[in-house]
C-alpha cells in the first residue's frame, strides 16, 4: 500500500483509513492520503473507481463506513447538520459542464454564493462577479445566458462562480471531460492561475493524463477502493506498477482490464450535484 506524502508536517487534508460500501459493493477500501495547503492534488482511476465518492467524504456529503477525513483539524464524519453547514463553506465546487443556471445570467450565476453566504452590497457583488470573470479570462459575458457561450466558457463561469466566496479548498470534477485539445489547454491554464492566484487547497478528479501532468503537484492514483500510487508529475510517469502504466497510456491490454469497478449509487459525473445546504455550492436538482 502506498504510504501518504509526508511532504510537510502541516496536513490541510488527512484521510485515514477511509472506507465505504454500498450494499455489497466495496467502493473505497482503506483509503490514505495527506494533502498539504496550497497543493494541487489530482485524483486519477477508471470509471467506478470511487473517485467522486472520495470526493463527497471530503466535503461530507457521505459519511464513511469506517476511517476518517479531517480537514483543518476537524473529523468531518462527526460534524452536525448545522456544523457541515458553515464547514462547507471552506469550499468551492466547479462541476463538469459548468452546471450553471441556465435561465440566470452569468452575473447571477457567479453572484449567486455571494448572496447567500455574504452581507455584500450590490455594488461590492458587482466588483467581485466582475474580478471573478476576469481570473478565468471571461470578461464582458456578465449579461449573457448559459446557452449562449461555448462548453469550455461554461466551465470557467462555473470557475469563477466556485471561487466567488473566497474558498480555502477546490474541487474539480472532471473539467476538461469532452472538450477540444486548445479548450483543455486553457482550461488547465486557468486552473494553474487561481491555484497560484488565490493559494488555495485544490482536488481535481479526472480521466485526462495530459491535464493532470499540467495541473497536479502531485497525482494519486485510486484502483480498487485504495490509492495505489501517489507521486509528484515527473515521478509518477516513470513509475513501475503496470496498473500506473496502463493508465496513462491508455492500453486496452493490462491489469486494469481484467478487473470490474465497484459502482455505488450515482457514480456518475453527476455525482456531486447534490443538495448542500447554505454551502454556496448550487444544488443541479
Amino acid at each position: 500500500m502506498t504510504e501518504p506524502s509526508s511532504k510537510t508536517d502541516t496536513v490541510k487534508i488527512r484521510i485515514r483509513d477511509l472506507r465505504k460500501s454500498f450494499g455489497p459493493k466495496v467502493v473505497l477500501d482503506g483509503v490514505n492520503v495527506d494533502i498539504v495547503p496550497a497543493e494541487s492534488l489530482v485524483v486519477i482511476g477508471g470509471s467506478g473507481t470511487g473517485k467522486s465518492v472520495l470526493l463527497k467524504h471530503i466535503i461530507g456529503l457521505l459519511r464513511p463506513d469506517s476511517g476518517t477525513v479531517v480537514v483543518d483539524g476537524t473529523a468531518v464524519e462527526t460534524l452536525g447538520n448545522r456544523e457541515i453547514t458553515e464547514f462547507r463553506r471552506k469550499f468551492g465546487m466547479a462541476f463538469q459542464e459548468g452546471a450553471l443556471f441556465d435561465s440566470m445570467t452569468i452575473w447571477q450565476n457567479v453572484a449567486f454564493p455571494l448572496q447567500r453566504l455574504t452581507k455584500m452590497s450590490r455594488g461590492e457583488i458587482d466588483d467581485r462577479v466582475e474580478e471573478c470573470l476576469g481570473m478565468v479570462r471571461l470578461e464582458g459575458v456578465s449579461e449573457k445566458l448559459p446557452s449562449q457561450l461555448s462548453g469550455g466558457m461554461r466551465r470557467r463561469v462555473g470557475f469563477a462562480r466556485a471561487v466567488a466566496h473566497q474558498p480555502e479548498i477546490l474541487l474539480f470534477d472532471e473539467p476538461t471531460t469532452g472538450l477540444d485539445p486548445i479548450t483543455t489547454a486553457l482550461i488547465d491554464e486557468v486552473i494553474l492561475d487561481l491555484s497560484d492566484r488565490l493559494k488555495t487547497t485544490t482536488i481535481t478528479i479526472t480521466h485526462d493524463m495530459e491535464s493532470a501532468f499540467r495541473i497536479g503537484d502531485r497525482i494519486a492514483m485510486l484502483n480498487r477502493g485504495k490509492i495505489i500510487a501517489e507521486a509528484p508529475p515527473e515521478e509518477f510517469k516513470r513509475l513501475d506498477d503496470p496498473r500506473v502504466q496502463q493508465f496513462i497510456h491508455g492500453r486496452a491490454e493490462g491489469p486494469l482490464s481484467e478487473e470490474t469497478p465497484a459502482r455505488g449509487p450515482s457514480d456518475s459525473r453527476d455525482d456531486l450535484g447534490e443538495k448542500t445546504g447554505e454551502s454556496g455550492i448550487p444544488s443541479r436538482s
